[in-house]
């Protein structure tokens, strides 16, 4: 049920009200289909489940397209596993995915950028997920990452929007078996969602009347999709001109009453968001926190931070908010779930519902919340099995996908890798930086001799900094480098951007990139923790033999930066630099000192490809000229106790051909079960 989206809020809100009233607000709720329009006697019970996935990432099959092997712990192949059991489980269930599910591997890429899903082809994700059978879907922000004509395509969504073709001529393509819903991303062109902004989903359930008989009864429930807000930065090259965005808490304070109005008897909200408890603005991208308050929601779904609630061990500031319960999973008392990442785990609202008054209402004390993980045992690593459908349903796109990334592309006589990237290893930093550099360089050289005599710079991250365990790092082996090498060293498909800079500028940038470290306190004896919570996707660094700095980290955050140097001599505040980043960065970087005025080109040309066309034009990669140009240094000091950060175990031996000597093993095992191990770093070396 739903309504037309050419009428206006206002007459909707007037036609349903008078629908409801001619027909009784308690149909809901009836035996059968609903149209029996027998009433459901009091104190009469039910379960419903919903269970959600999110952040999916188009893994698919257990496979890692970087290390051409198996990687149990990702998969829709065994996330569907978790589902079969948690339907069994389960009886009365809904199953909703919470988005950036379309993107994430070599294959949704290649099925993106490579070679192109056509117009009556279905996406490979949305094959598998349709093979599992999702009941509803919503969109994350990864979802925008190819672009609005292709996400229309693949979701089988004509758009309205400035810059496609009229809604009439446009082809109708195939998109996924269920329903997509968002709520909160509009078209400039005539203010309508690009989606659906809800469904109400009919549900057929096996409830038990009060004196213990088995009835079937129908139980609507609505799910209202929203994206975070930022997307219209993140993917300003995409969107700018062409949607709009409304807040999160805005947009559920429109749809909430107009759902509840359509006789959903739950409502779910599918908020690609994790959470900030924060003030509220509508720009927001962790809203959910702020979203709970809304009336009416009974249910939120989570995503986008990659992280698990409910959380009991959770130490978090957010997790001891105020209205937070880690342990039962609620956010002022209501149900909220995050499922992790990748498909690992699989998030559930259990409901237990009760008919008062002739209609289903929720029974708090008969509802739980849990996460369910494919994970079978950490100590052991095992897993779920894998439902062999899924891999059967995909095989083709699979292999394609295979065979792409094994295209050679060059040569290196050593390894690059960023499992001691947080303290100054660059060898697989270091070649991105100078692809990024190179092509700025040329560009400017070419088409913007106003910027001639400025020097050309590059900053980029350890994308792969072990956020996932002690596999999360780019690992690529001496010797052929191919397409997987060059992707696993860019995770991203992100466009090169170039940003006009001042001294003040860079160091403001690389305060905001040191705040990856704790603060150290060289008095203490006890153990410190170098590296903190903050993303080392957003650990900027150069890598240049030009560019000289040092981070202090027994400084406060904001004052970390020292001896910021070029070419041997200070920095000026004044002087100015052309930096070569990513889209990312460049659109989202307040924090980093950046606004869209600093953009002086903004290319169309993905980072990793740019990335590829400078290895193969280098063909062979040396250790002495692509991968030892550290531009960063920690400042001096002796400590009392150990300095120690957690990296993939045993890999001592990589950071000393690296040429760290201040590095040692504290233990190899740091008792997570992610093949981590701890290392102590010498901060007086």
């Amino acid at each position: 049920m739903f309504f037309p989206l050419h009428a206006g809020p206002l007459a909707q809100t007037s036609i349903r009200l008078a629908t409801l009233a001619a027909v009784g607000l308690g149909l809901s709720a009836c035996l059968g289909d609903g149209d029996d329009h027998v009433a459901l006697p009091d104190g009469s019970t039910a379960q419903l489940a919903i269970l959600e996935t999110s952040d999916l990432h188009a893994n698919l099959i257990s496979y890692d397209y970087f290390k051409l092997a198996e990687d149990k712990s990702v998969g829709i192949e065994r996330t569907a596993t978790v589902i079969k059991q948690a339907r069994a489980d389960f009886p009365n269930n809904l199953l909703i995915d919470n988005g950036d599910t379309i993107q994430g591997t070599a294959l949704a890429d290649y099925q993106a950028m490579v070679n192109p899903v056509a117009c009556n082809q279905k996406l490979a994700t949305y094959k598998a997920m349709d093979a599992i059978g999702f009941d509803a879907g919503t969109l994350g922000n990864h979802e925008f990452n190819y672009g609005l004509p292709y996400l229309s395509q693949v979701t089988g969504t004509k758009f309205n929007v400035d810059g496609m073709p009229a809604v009439a001529s446009q082809p109708t393509c195939t998109g996924p078996a269920f329903p997509l819903v968002l709520a909160n991303v509009t078209s400039k062109k005539d203010g309508a969602p690009l989606y659906k902004p809800y469904t109400i989903l009919s549900k057929k359930v096996s409830a038990k009347d009060t004196d213990g008989k088995t009835i079937e009864s129908t139980v609507k429930v609505a799910v209202i999709g929203f994206a975070p807000p930022p997307i219209l930065n993140w993917d300003k090259r995409w969107l700018e001109g062409k949607v709009d965005v409304q807040g999160v808490v805005e947009a559920a304070q429109k749809y909430v009453p107009l759902a509840r109005a359509d006789g959903a008897d739950i409502v779910i909200a599918a908020s690609h968001g994790g959470w900030d408890t924060s003030a509220y603005t509508p720009t927001m991208e962790n809203a959910n926190y702020h979203l709970a308050k809304v009336a009416g929601i009974d249910g939120i779904l989570m995503g986008h931070s990659h992280g698990e609630f409910p959380n009991a061990a959770c130490t978090t500031v957010a997790c001891s908010a105020t209205g937070v319960d880690k342990t039962k999973g609620t956010f002022f008392g209501v149900p909220a779930v995050m499922p992790s990442y990748w498909g690992k785990a699989v998030g559930v609202i259990n409901y237990g519902l009760v008919v008062q008054n002739g209609k289903w209402t929720i029974a708090t004390d008969k509802t739980q919340v849990s996460i369910r993980k494919a994970l079978v045992d950490a100590t052991a690593k095992t897993y779920v099995a894998v439902d062999p459908a899924i891999a059967t349903t995909v095989k083709a796109e699979h292999e394609a996908a295979i065979a792409y990334v094994k295209t050679p592309i060059g040569q290196s006589d050593f390894a690059l890798a960023s499992y001691f990237a947080d303290v100054g290893d660059v060898t697989a930093i270091q070649v991105v930086n100078a692809a990024q550099a190179d092509y700025v360089a040329k560009y400017v050289t070419a088409n913007m001799p106003q910027y001639k005599d400025l020097p050309v710079l590059s900053v980029s991250a350890p994308f792969k900094s072990g956020f996932a365990g002690g596999t999360d790092f780019t690992d690529v082996a001496q010797g052929p480098i191919a397409i997987n090498n060059a992707a696993d060293l860019y995770l991203y498909p992100n466009t090169v951007y170039a940003v006009k800079v001042t001294g003040a500028g860079i160091k403001t940038w690389l305060e905001k990139a040191a705040e990856r470290f704790n603060r150290i306190d060289p008095t203490l004896s006890t153990p410190q923790a170098l590296v903190s919570s903050f993303p080392g996707y957003n650990f900027d660094m150069f890598t240049s033999v030009d560019m000289g700095y040092e981070i202090d980290v027994t400084q406060a955050i904001g004052s970390r930066i020292k001896n910021l140097m070029y070419k041997g001599a200070p920095i000026s505040a004044t002087a100015e630099f052309i930096i070569a980043t990513n889209n990312y960065r460049a659109t989202s970087g307040t924090a980093f000192g950046l606004t869209t005025a600093n953009t002086i080109y903004a290319s169309p040309d993905a980072n990793r490809d740019v990335l590829i066309d400078y290895i193969k034009a280098r063909k062979n990669l040396t250790l002495a000229t692509d991968g030892s140009a550290r531009s960063w240094r920690f400042t001096k000091v002796n400590t009392a106790g150990q300095v120690t950060f957690v990296s993939g175990s045993g890999k001592l031996a990589v950071a000393q051909t690296a040429g760290f000597n201040n590095i040692s093993v504290v233990s190899h095992d740091d008792g997570t079960g992610k093949g981590q191990g701890v290392y102590a770093i010498d901060l007086s070396k």
